[in-house]
């Protein structure tokens, strides 16, 4: 007679999923414990003159779609075990690394159980109280300003240069998006008559959410040699249809991927009847090229610039990088 376990859960097979949250619970507890000198949040990037100084990059998590698309254009994928769902460019990038979930829904113990040796995360990430986790943890966790100004894209080119000593490359690739962003200030100024743009977020039950001042949008629509017709709002914020009415915008403008596909957005009565509506003035882009802040910005400037102005030559602005 054969012998069986008896008593309670006797005979069971394990549950994977309780078996996942074993390991990154476990995960979680090595990471917080003693950590070395340069684990935690690092403040000041070691030099990769000193070699001994370096942070590890063998296994980098990449929070936030423009720290990987910048890691990439560095030729640093190799480095890159994990990224979050905004890191949408280049696109085989969330089909072949794992992905730790929404850059701002964050889970430590997911991110974690990656067995990073350093965690890139672009400012903004979170909730909060999982950034401080992280940032207590024996992973070096270096932040990465999400400034939506073209100055802002050279530095964090060249700190991502520094993080994982592309520092040349990085030089070169700043070098190259600043000129691209001079061309495009040099093309706009020639525009005499600014069109009013409203980016729109969203449309939920007829009401438009939009970006006031404050925002990449904002920044994008200014970038282009035009006015944002939400600037009397801070922040992304829903907006009246009379409000919208007054506003008076020319053109539309909307990223075209996920939750915030455009489908017939000039139909809705908060737009009907404002100059964008009269004219068929649609813009959508990508939702990272668009408001990514990232090396191919000046590119999506310039598309926005020549949708509105027909015949604005943008020059090398719009060229990819």
């Amino acid at each position: 007679m054969t012998n069986r376990p008896t008593g309670p859960g006797a005979g069971r097979q394990p549950d994977p999923r309780r078996m996942m949250a074993l390991a990154a619970g476990a995960a979680l507890a090595a990471a917080l414990v003693a950590a070395p000198a340069q684990a935690g949040e690092v403040a000041s990037l070691p030099e990769c003159s000193a070699p001994d100084a370096r942070l590890d990059t063998s296994r980098i998590v990449s929070i936030g779609g423009t720290v990987t698309e910048i890691l990439h254009d560095l030729g640093a994928d190799d480095s890159i075990v994990a990224v979050d769902t905004t890191s949408l460019y280049p696109p085989e990038m969330l089909r072949e690394r794992p992905n730790v979930g929404y850059m701002r829904a964050l889970s430590a113990e997911g991110v974690l159980s990656m067995s990073p040796s350093l965690l890139l995360v672009t400012e903004g990430a979170g909730p909060p109280n999982v950034i401080d986790v992280l940032k207590r943890a024996s992973v070096p966790y270096v932040t990465i300003s999400d400034e939506a100004t073209p100055e802002a894209v050279a530095d964090r080119i060249l700190r991502i240069g520094q993080v994982v000593c592309a520092e040349a490359a990085a030089a070169e690739l700043a070098e190259t998006v600043t000129a691209r962003f001079a061309a495009l200030e040099t093309a706009v100024a020639a525009v005499d008559e600014p069109k009013r743009v409203l980016f729109v977020m969203s449309v939920q039950n007829g009401r438009p959410m939009v970006g006031g001042t404050d925002t990449a949008a904002d920044a994008i629509i200014r970038l282009a040699g035009a006015e944002n017709a939400a600037a009397s709002l801070e922040g992304y914020k829903p907006m009246s249809d009379e409000a919208v009415l007054e506003a008076a915008p020319d053109a539309l403008l909307m990223m075209e991927s996920g939750a915030h596909r455009s489908g017939d957005v000039l139909a809705e009565p908060a737009f009907r009847l404002t100059p964008a509506a009269e004219t068929g003035t649609l813009v959508t882009m990508d939702g990272l090229l668009l408001l990514g802040f990232g090396p191919r910005t000046p590119m999506a400037a310039a598309r926005l610039a020549e949708t509105l102005y027909p015949g604005l030559d943008t020059g090398e602005a719009g060229v990819q990088p």
